[in-house]
């Protein structure tokens, strides 16, 4: 079925994550390092990252009780992983909710500090994209301010067309503000080879901002194309709605994300650049 609609990640996908996230781990492990009363780099910070780094896949960020993304997929959800982990070992932060809304707020603070730092095609294939003609959409949990300022920055051709949905919360499990037929037929979880926790897969903030743009372009799941580089966050819902998928790959991707795309045959694709996208644009 030809793809009609093209909906893209933002951080990680279009960005370079590295490069924007340098300031955030500062600014997080300074604060942390505030509210701590000592020096988190002093306290282990390094052993402790070194050692999720050199870990398993089971090691993931924790919302609610679950599981929703590998830890190491990015360097925001690497340093708050390592900061839970830290005060574990230091004895510190005991109190589950009190440290969740500590680090959610350092998260957020930390996370203004951000820069702008695209990968070199992106310019380049957000107008192809856009050439195309089809209704092309960012859905992203950063902030759609955020993200509105850097694409404006970017400028590339046809930027009017280009819709951002921010604050997608794409990492809450939970049920959509209406449900319905489509949304009901998701699994709440699936499983992938070697990956011993399950992916959960019923994310209503994301499956919402996706029905909007659905219902707004007269599309469907199956018409769909999602780009994203976190199979988890990105491409797993989006999967199992029928969407076809695109893993633009990180440095690190995970083997069971690999395994995952794979295990979709023709309607999922991955690869390092963005330049691949727009061959699945011709079937």
């Amino acid at each position: 079925m030809a793809i009609r609609c093209v909906v893209l990640d933002f951080d990680g996908t279009f960005t370079d994550a590295a490069a924007e996230g340098a300031p955030f781990v500062q600014h997080f492990r300074r604060r942390l390092s505030e509210e701590l009363g000592r020096d988190v780099m002093e306290a282990g910070w390094a052993d402790v990252e070194a050692g999720v780094l050199a870990s398993n896949e089971e090691h993931g960020w924790e919302v609610g009780g679950r599981i929703v993304a590998p830890a190491t997929a990015d360097p925001y959800l690497l340093a708050n992983f390592v900061a839970r982990r830290l005060c574990d070992r230091l004895g510190v932060k005991t109190d589950k909710a009190e440290r969740a809304a500590l680090l959610d707020t350092l998260y957020r603070e930390a996370y203004a500090q951000v820069g702008m730092a695209f990968k070199p095609e992106a310019k380049e294939v957000l107008e192809a994209l856009l050439e195309t003609g089809l209704p092309v959409h960012v859905v992203t949990n950063a902030h759609t301010a955020t993200v509105e300022a850097k694409l404006t920055k970017l400028a590339p051709r046809g930027r009017e067309r280009l819709r951002v949905s921010g604050d997608a919360r794409k990492f809450l499990i939970e049920p959509a503000s209406t449900e319905d037929s489509i949304f009901s037929a998701v699994p709440e979880t699936m499983h992938v080879e070697a990956l011993v926790r399950p992916i959960h897969l019923r994310r209503g903030r994301y499956y919402d901002a996706l029905r909007r743009i659905w219902n707004e372009t007269d599309t469907s799941p199956e018409t769909t194309l999602v780009a994203g580089d976190i199979y988890e966050l990105d491409l797993a819902m989006p999967a199992a709605l029928g969407a076809h998928v695109q893993l633009v790959q990180r440095t690190n991707t995970l083997e069971y994300e690999r395994r995952a795309i794979a295990a979709l045959g023709s309607r999922g694709g991955m690869d390092p650049s963005l330049r691949a996208i727009l061959p699945r644009l011709r079937g």
